[in-house]
């Protein structure tokens, strides 16, 4: 009991400096090189500021595969439990603050794109392997996932930088938040002294950004493998409930934060495109690099996983059904989609 208790006590901590790290600098250090990139807001969104949210998640797929000892399930776990978290909690959390109200072009958009990226998973996932086409696939479809977002961007005209207006409305929160303000200020101190201004350094603060993150990650991954340990219940299990939550915190805060500020079509892009990169690119990206350098082929043959992504389907088709039925995702509605969620966690915890 001990050691559950103290793991729980790693995996929050190391959740808690992650969500700083991400938010407080490595997310700003990314911020300003779009800008010097003078990258359009949406393909932005989709390269840097996706690697900033879904960071810990592809970090933590990157430990798994490497580390010995056959746990590459933890980092697909990981990503597959954040991918559901996103479509039920977050876009759930945000209509519960703030019914959400979207545009149908630009939503329609990242969900067909979704649903196309979970279907790629879903025959990659099927016969419990992974080869190296497989995941040429999944960065082959990114990549034209990218260029579909360039087309847009000159197409509609869109100039609206969500990051910024993200992070401002995040600090006067966190300044309203008294002690907790005062803890993260003093956090943030230290980081600052190792990544120095990410305003002015964004170069070191991105450097320094994700060997803290990684570092982190890596506690994630020994932390989820105890406790599964301690349980008796497979790794995979911890990472599609509690590591997944646990990586997608930094998305649920801001994507609370722009609900309230009535920014819908916001909130539900950053939960589905953050989604969007974690399958196609952090899936697909350590795959590639581990068979460039080790030939044999992937094992992802655990059913939960397959049954994760099944749900995952699902999920999506009644997140569009909400969103469409009035083109508004009402509190009840978002309340019903954390529901959804809390009886998954106790599916998967229950079947293991």
């Amino acid at each position: 009991m001990i050691t559950v208790i103290w793991t729980l006590t790693a995996i929050a901590a190391a959740v808690y400096l992650l969500a700083l790290i991400t938010d407080g600098f490595f997310i700003v250090s990314l911020d300003i090189l779009s800008r010097r990139l003078r990258l359009p807001s949406d393909v932005a969104g989709a390269t840097l500021m996706a690697i900033g949210s879904s960071a810990p998640e592809l970090a933590i797929a990157l430990i798994a595969l490497y580390r010995p000892g056959g746990y590459e399930e933890i980092g697909v776990g990981t990503i597959v439990g954040s991918a559901l978290f996103n479509v039920l909690v977050i876009t759930g959390a945000s209509a519960f603050a703030r019914p959400l109200r979207i545009t149908f072009r630009i939503v329609t958009r990242d969900i067909l794109v979704y649903s196309v990226s979970l279907g790629i998973s879903l025959w990659a996932f099927w016969d419990g392997t992974i080869v190296l086409f497989e995941a040429a696939i999944f960065l082959g479809f990114y990549g034209a996932y990218i260029l579909l977002l360039i087309w847009w961007s000159r197409r509609f005209k869109q100039n609206v930088d969500p990051t910024e207006m993200v992070n401002e409305s995040d600090e006067s929160d966190r300044k309203r938040g008294g002690f907790i303000y005062l803890i993260n200020s003093s956090i943030d101190r230290v980081f600052g002294m190792l990544t120095g201004n990410p305003e002015t350094n964004y170069v070191r603060t991105f450097i320094v950004s994700i060997l803290i993150i990684t570092t982190l990650s890596w506690v994630l991954v020994e932390s989820g493998i105890r406790l599964a340990e301690a349980l008796s219940i497979p790794p995979v299990v911890v990472a599609l409930t509690i590591l997944a939550a646990g990586a997608s915190l930094p998305d649920l805060i801001s994507s609370v934060i722009v609900a309230r500020q009535g920014r819908g079509d916001m909130a539900v892009a950053n939960a589905v495109g953050s989604n969007i990169f974690d399958i196609l690119i952090g899936l697909g990206l350590p795959w590639m690099l581990v068979m460039l350098t080790d030939a044999p082929p992937i094992n992802v043959g655990s059913e939960g996983l397959l049954t994760s992504i099944f749900i995952l389907v699902a999920s999506v088709i009644v997140l569009y059904f909400f969103m469409f039925s009035q083109r508004v995702l009402s509190r009840v509605e978002g309340i019903g989609m954390s529901v959804l969620y809390a009886i998954y966690v106790v599916y998967i915890w229950i079947t293991s």
